[in-house]
């Protein structure tokens, strides 16, 4: 894998970057969609090129349990499996094993859980994890690492950390053994904590990795935490390797994250919003089911150019969900994860023109000011992260 930065802004942290996997290319900042079954979901793979997708991840924890890693090798890997011949990134299953909390439980060695499918018992070890991946033949992949919630106490999270970056210096023993070729990405854990995650950068960089992840975040914390650990742990890491904010995809995170010094982003929430009838634009999220769209003839989104919005109005998607068909899923993902490539787009000109920071007022302002919703939890730091 090969790490371009192509261009830094000058008054923040963002910079355009290019990445080279053998799958072929892709910019950062950048969004990766996620297929969790190994589909993004109600699309094509064709369907998530269009609006603008060029990596997507899988997930390992699920399509080890199905359909298994095994025929997925047979099948000649994730790539041809699903159809996707772009590059691919997998996670460790380690944030879905977390998920599980009351049907796990975290050993020396690995992370024994039972299946949220069936309740069948396993087995997570690095080296499995390491091996499952090596099945999937994903461009970039993810050492198991152990994912705690927020709030955490110190020892806890510093339990968490010890024991990710034991796992981490197996993975890579496992994988020099195996001779395996794929790119390994290291995940920073430490919570809230920035003695600790201090700890987990100093000592993760002893290792040879091809990026590094930023683990522990969003995992129920306040934005304020967030993008004050995200900024702390960013300017602790070389700039010559890309940086990874997992499980973090709202608009207005990919916009603040970006200045900070994250070059990629990876959320189910454009996709899971769209079932749940929400959808996206510049000024907040609308959801469809409101009955101010009845008689709505105007796209979701004036000016946007994806499919949904070029062909049908807010009255009929509103129609179709109302009526639970599978079209407005599909309709509504369209737009979302358009959205997003779109707004990733307009990321990486305003740093390749050098007015990244106006940018971000400007949009932070239209989305944030009329959706109290999605509003920061308190106006000083809406204050604050304009200022920034």
């Amino acid at each position: 894998m090969k790490f371009e930065i192509l261009k830094k802004d000058t008054k923040s942290r963002g910079r355009l970057g290019k990445i080279t996997t053998e799958h072929g290319e892709f910019y950062t900042p950048v969004f990766m969609p996620v297929g969790t079954q190994g589909a993004v979901k109600t699309l094509t793979p064709e369907e998530v090129k269009e609006q603008g997708g060029e990596i997507i991840l899988g997930n390992t924890y699920h399509l080890f349990l199905r359909p298994g890693s095994i025929i997925i090798k047979n099948a000649g890997g994730l790539h041809k499996f699903i159809g996707w011949n772009g590059p691919i990134l997998t996670d460790s299953g380690g944030y879905q094993v977390f998920s599980l909390a009351k049907l796990r439980k975290i050993e020396e060695n690995g992370i024994y859980f039972n299946s949220h499918i069936d309740g069948e018992r396993y087995f997570f070890t690095p080296e499995l994890v390491i091996e499952i991946q090596s099945h999937l033949g994903s461009d970039i992949i993810m050492p198991l690492d152990v994912c705690i919630g927020y709030p955490a106490g110190f020892f806890e999270t510093k339990f968490a950390l010890d024991l990710t970056l034991n796992w981490l210096k197996k993975s890579i023993e496992y994988k020099k053994i195996k001779e395996n070729q794929q790119e390994l990405f290291g995940i920073i854990q430490g919570g809230f904590y920035p003695s600790l995650r201090e700890e987990s950068v100093s000592k993760i960089l002893d290792f040879p990795l091809s990026g590094f992840a930023l683990g522990g975040i969003s995992v129920g914390e306040p934005k304020e935490k967030m993008y004050e650990i995200t900024d702390y742990t960013v300017r602790l890491l070389p700039e010559d390797k890309p940086r990874y904010l997992m499980g973090v995809g709202a608009p207005e995170d990919l916009v603040i994250a970006v200045g900070l010094g994250i070059d990629m982003f990876d959320c189910v929430l454009p996709t899971r919003l769209a079932r749940h009838g929400v959808f996206y634009t510049k000024e907040g999220r609308r959801n469809i089911k409101n009955a101010q769209y009845k008689e709505d003839f105007s796209p979701l989104e004036e000016g946007c150019d994806c499919y949904s919005c070029k062909k049908f109005t807010r009255a009929y998607i509103r129609h179709l969900f109302l009526q639970h068909e599978t079209l407005s899923y599909r309709l509504l993902t369209l737009h979302n994860l358009r959205f997003l490539f779109r707004l990733i787009t307009d990321i990486r000109e305003s740093i390749k023109e050098g007015r990244y920071e106006s940018f971000k007022r400007k949009f932070l302002e239209n989305y944030l000011k009329s959706d109290r919703e999605n509003r920061l939890e308190k106006e000083e730091i809406w204050t604050k992260v304009l200022e920034a």
